[in-house]
């Protein structure tokens, strides 16, 4: 689920329908794909494993968990809006399926593991989505989330030396407003832990990645703020001659030092009499 802003806001401000979708996930892939994929090899999932990629965005997470399952286990893509998961002149090796977490009932079937990156900030019913990943997990399966915490740093620029970066730094202020605005929980990677365990869920851990300085967190900038532009001139947030001399710099190599906000990834299991 890729859209930042849920209906009830403002409209949506990272669709997946627009042109810069794909090379924003491409950034957000190239970043915390790795982090991903190291949570998910160390609770073992293997060959016969049934996994559901919840609001999985782009193709990266189920290919990859298609490769490590096999012929033998089951992978299941889900998003409110399935197009670049469907894209390719091939089927994907994996299924497809348009699903709303924070709305609809759970698919059918049990899994091993169900993962969400980067999707729960952005629904609005987070604990009835929290309930039916749990409620689909079989007895000892894994539920692994990992959600951003803007509030925890807020900074795209943590070294605000110069005008460049406190530029940059109050558009970031700016995307965080109208990511509030339209319901996002800008602290909310922290409760991770705290929701797993409360949902029932045993051996519980977590850990936090805070990247800086990667070229994709610049890929990542320019195509966030291309999609977001509209909306914070509309938002009297910024100018377009403001966003034109910060994306100049993003692109110019003036801005070596960007950051994302941190990724907190938490796992728990669910307990093997349940």
């Amino acid at each position: 689920m890729t859209a930042a802003g849920r209906p009830g806001g403002e409209g949506y401000l990272l669709d997946n329908r627009q042109a810069e979708a794909g090379r924003r996930l491409d950034a957000l892939a190239e970043l915390f794909d790795p982090v991903t994929f190291r949570h998910v090899s160390e609770i073992g999932v293997g060959a016969g494993w049934a996994c559901w990629e919840v609001g999985a965005g782009g193709p990266s997470v189920p290919r990859w968990l298609a490769g490590r399952v096999g012929p033998t286990g089951r992978v299941l893509a889900t998003d409110i809006d399935t197009g670049l998961l469907e894209a390719g002149p091939e089927p994907p090796p994996f299924e497809v399926l348009r699903h709303d977490v924070g709305v609809d009932a759970p698919p059918d079937g049990r899994f091993d593991l169900v993962h969400a990156r980067l999707v729960l900030v952005h629904v609005p019913r987070r604990e009835a989505a929290v309930a039916a990943m749990v409620d689909a997990l079989r007895p000892g399966g894994w539920l692994v989330l990992e959600d951003a915490d803007p509030a925890l740093q807020p900074l795209i620029c943590p070294d605000e030396y110069g005008e460049v970066q406190r530029l940059a730094n109050r558009l970031r202020n700016g995307f965080r407003d109208l990511l509030a605005q339209r319901g996002a929980d800008l602290g909310f990677g922290r409760t991770l832990p705290r929701l797993l365990r409360d949902a029932g869920l045993a051996d519980v851990r977590a850990d936090a990645y805070f990247p800086i300085t990667s070229p994709a967190c610049a890929v990542l900038e320019t195509a966030t703020v291309q999609q977001i532009r509209g909306h914070l001139v509309a938002a009297g947030l910024a100018t377009d001659a403001e966003i034109d001399r910060h994306l100049a710099s993003v692109t110019g190599g003036l801005l070596p030092d960007l950051a994302t906000s941190p990724m907190i990834s938490a796992s728990g299991r669910k307990p093997p009499d349940t």
